[in-house]
């Protein structure tokens, strides 16, 4: 609930009957991911047809926009902007033409060096519409279709050039393609439909089409699908896994399975070893809806503290995004939530979320509970204390809005309002997930980057690089 703002999702379909209305279902599913703006792209055997607009899914691809929409491949996106573009002009897919036909590019993540590149092709006399890095990308990707025909070799000459995070959904005729950065920041999966293939950034998408994952791409791989069946293309370039913990931790659906693990058993399990390493006196476990309360299950299972809801959660106020200023949106997100009484007057209470970014919105529900009669507030925090900038496509954009820069525990425990916080250890977190820290991105939490930031530690160096 107080986590970082979502990235985007992405989907691509080849299938024998018509992907609109199965593109729909499965882009609702993806929601979560982003809730700014929403787009559909089918070929239609000739050319690409796009709907998309500003808005979630059920509100940008309606009936009528879904009817015009007719073929047999297609891509999808849901949009976080992670910019301060927030036009509809940012909305994706993107579409361009080429001299062999149209191009259309779905994209999660984000390019490190997109400004290099912009100045780059700005002087070979590049002209752009958007501030956008996808833009970049199927600039790229068009030059390259045109220099070769060959989409698996233009997509390998254009990912050479790109460096950060990048989950791709390609259209290109009737054919799809998934492409991984190297690294594997963010998520994507392939999957089996009773007539076709699908490709998604997670996996619950395609189990809403009663589909079988296949299998995570790989870092660095490229697939390709049509109705027929798919190949797995490997990359020329090549990097160290660094999937984002953030996945598991906040930003995943609880019921998808992301690179082998499923958010709900890594969130409980994160509870678990919260309770042990930061226990607390208490009568009541408390979880801040929704991706506290596998984790909330878990830290009560391991102290013995009784599990109870809270909090009621709305489902239909306004969207926050909407909202003109920062005051405003907090007001929103407090409408959502409202305190559940015989729950929390006159007992002790453990609050355990997700994550403390600014810290503003758990402030506000730690005051909540107290007026709501609440003796004492405990808060346990499933992930440990944000430190650093992410570079790689989550909206932590830089050290001065975090609650943990300059503060020790304590000293956030008292700009929360609570009487004691306790976080997850870095080590404990990794224990969770029952993946290697190696095979993690854990930038924000240790400044230690994936990739070459410019003024920014390197995870295998120890000297911190000036080089700009």
């Amino acid at each position: 609930m107080s986590g970082p703002e979502h990235s985007c999702g992405v989907l691509g379909l080849a299938l024998h009957d018509d992907v609109a209305h199965p593109a729909y279902r499965a882009l609702r599913i993806l929601q979560h991911r982003g809730q700014e703006s929403a787009g559909l792209s089918v070929f239609n055997g000739d050319s690409i047809s796009t709907v998309q607009g500003p808005g979630l899914v059920h509100e940008v691809l309606k009936p009528r926009g879904l009817q015009s929409l007719h073929g047999h491949t297609g891509i999808g996106h849901v949009r976080y902007a992670k910019s301060a573009n927030r036009s509809d002009m940012g909305a994706e897919p993107i579409v361009v033409e080429t001299k062999h036909g149209d191009l259309a590019l779905a994209h999660n993540g984000n390019i490190t060096n997109a400004e290099e590149l912009r100045r780059k092709y700005l002087a070979k006399g590049w002209a752009f519409l958007t501030d956008s890095d996808s833009e970049i990308i199927i600039r790229l990707l068009a030059m390259q279709i045109n220099i070769h025909s060959d989409p698996v070799k233009a997509i390998r000459n254009t990912m050479a050039e790109l460096d950060g995070a990048y989950s791709l959904a390609i259209l290109i005729g009737n054919r799809v393609f998934g492409v991984r950065d190297p690294h594997g920041f963010r998520p994507l999966c392939t999957g089996m439909l009773d007539d076709g293939y699908v490709i998604a950034s997670e996996s619950a998408a395609i189990d809403v089409l009663r589909g079988d994952l296949i299998a995570d791409v790989n870092p660095g791989e490229i697939v390709e699908m049509t109705a027929e069946g798919f190949r797995n293309h490997a990359s020329a370039v090549s990097g160290d896994r660094a999937h984002c913990m953030f996945e598991w931790v906040y930003f995943a659906r609880p019921d998808s399975v992301i690179d082998g693990r499923e958010p709900y058993a890594v969130r409980r399990e994160i509870g678990r070893i919260l309770a042990r390493e930061c226990p607390a006196e208490a009568d009541v476990v408390v979880p801040v809806p929704d991706s506290g309360r596998a984790a909330g299950l878990g830290f009560s299972e391991v102290s013995g503290i009784l599990y109870e809801e809270g909090f009621m959660k709305s489902r239909h106020t306004e969207r926050t995004f909407i909202m003109p200023n920062q005051k405003q949106r907090e007001a929103e997100v407090m409408q959502k939530l409202n305190p559940i009484r015989s729950t929390i007057e006159g007992r002790r209470l453990v609050v355990v979320d997700d994550s403390i970014v600014r810290g503003t919105t758990l402030r506000k529900l730690v005051q909540m509970l107290r007026r709501a009669g609440a003796e004492e507030v405990h808060v346990r925090i499933g992930c440990p204390p944000i430190v650093a900038p992410c570079y790689y496509g989550v909206d932590m954009k830089s050290r001065e809005q975090f609650a943990a820069t300059g503060r020790t525990v304590q000293e956030i425990a008292d700009l929360i309002t609570a009487d004691s916080l306790g976080y997850i250890s870095i080590d404990g977190l990794v224990e969770s997930l029952q993946l290697p820290a190696s095979r993690l991105c854990l930038a924000c939490l240790n400044e230690k980057y994936p990739t070459n930031i410019p003024g920014e530690k390197h995870r295998f160096q120890s000297q911190l690089s000036l080089d700009f």
